[in-house]
């Protein structure tokens, strides 16, 4: 058998197997003998070309043309027309153009142009209403420094500056001053100023199936605040919660008023995520200043005036609040200059209200032991009865 004959063998079988390809019109597909082979469409003497075809017969790939008979009684089939190849690439147009906004690839257009009109939508209204001039009584504006710009670009300034106010407002604290100044003759000052966080030292959130959320007073809390209150300290709540939450709370729990202020969020300055106690504006001097919490972060500006305490989770039997109100007498009644030495001392122990106890006991117990050895000498010490029995023989 010739070359020519091999070849054409080849085709008859591979042609057997043809199945119209999905994409290309001028392009068919088969499988032969486990090979991939393609039968492409060309303009050569209107045959078709078996192009680049894994001979097996010859074992070496064949380029032939065969013709139309050949062709019907091997795989039949009609060569596309150009009115077809036309409409055709009309229709394949229109698809990719219609892809071009729905494929992956362009998905990110999508998303900048959703993105574009969301700001749009957000911003243009506060860069109108932010963005305006002020206008004095009678509906005149007040000329600013961006009077002079072009209308956009000061709206736009303005709005900036607007943001800005806003920012600092969240950071910084609601005002310089967050206590009145401290009262003088003929009127009472305590010389001491107790700070406290309210969440964990004087309540805690507390969650039931029945209840709901409530907050549950600390054992002891009508003692401690008894104890600690005006003439020996002037008390004050400094929370990071909003005054909305808090304010109800403190009403209910202090309704004997021991409590003289109460500083909420907007009195915190917020720094590294936390809303942190700035004592420094409190209007007091620090060395007479206490401040308790649990949470180190929100004392982290003044550190020396803190003293940490353990937090309370709900523990009915807990007592500490007892303990921190005779620590607190302590320093009053032992009229400390600086309380920040006290405090220094104290932060060198894991729980310093324990500590306090345990030198209370110690003191007790020295106090004790000079009272007798006081009793022992007077008990050593002669009678003055025999020398005046001597005296008058």
């Amino acid at each position: 058998m010739s070359a020519l004959r091999r070849t054409h063998t080849c085709i008859l079988k591979t042609f057997i197997r043809l199945q119209p390809h999905k994409t290309y019109s001028r392009t068919f597909c088969a499988k032969f003998d486990g090979e991939n082979v393609v039968l492409k469409w060309t303009k050569r003497n209107s045959y078709p070309a078996i192009t680049n075809i894994p001979c097996v017969c010859c074992y070496s790939k064949q380029t032939s043309s065969v013709t139309d008979e050949f062709l019907g009684k091997a795989a039949p089939f009609d060569a596309p027309t150009d009115a077809e190849e036309t409409n055709k690439k009309k229709e394949d147009d229109k698809k990719e153009k219609e892809s071009k906004w729905k494929g992956q690839k362009n998905a990110w257009k999508i998303g900048l142009i959703s993105l574009g009109a969301t700001a749009l939508l957000i911003g243009g209204p506060f860069v109108y209403l932010r963005g305006a001039p002020l206008v004095d009584p009678g509906g005149k504006e007040i000329e600013d420094e961006f009077s002079q710009l072009p209308l956009a670009i000061a709206y736009l300034k303005r709005s900036w500056l607007e943001l800005n106010k806003e920012k600092q407002a969240i950071i910084e604290p609601s005002r310089e001053k967050l206590l009145p100044d401290p009262v003088e003759y003929p009127y009472y000052q305590p010389p001491y100023t107790v700070v406290m966080e309210m969440n964990d030292v004087l309540v805690h959130p507390d969650w039931t199936y029945n209840t709901g959320w409530r907050f549950k007073k600390r054992p002891h809390i009508e003692y401690f605040l008894q104890s600690i209150a005006a003439p020996l300290y002037e008390v004050v709540v400094y929370t990071q919660d909003s005054g909305a939450n808090a304010d109800p709370i403190l009403f209910n729990l202090d309704q004997k008023g021991y409590i003289n202020y109460r500083l909420y969020r907007d009195a915190t300055r917020y720094t590294n995520g936390h809303h942190v106690k700035d004592l420094s504006c409190l209007n007091r001097d620090l060395s007479k200043v206490i401040f308790i919490d649990w949470n180190e972060k929100s004392f982290s500006l003044q550190p020396r005036n803190a003293l940490k305490v353990n937090r309370w989770t709900g523990d009915d039997d807990d007592r500490s609040l007892i303990d921190l109100a005779n620590f607190l007498q302590a320093i009053a009644a032992t009229k400390v200059d600086d309380v920040r030495e006290v405090l220094d001392y104290y932060k060198n122990f894991d729980d310093p209200l324990e500590a306090f106890k345990d030198n209370q006991r110690k003191l007790q117990e020295e106090q004790e032991r000079q009272s007798k050895i006081m009793q022992e000498r007077e008990k050593k010490k002669p009678t003055n009865f025999g020398l005046n029995f001597l005296g008058r023989r």
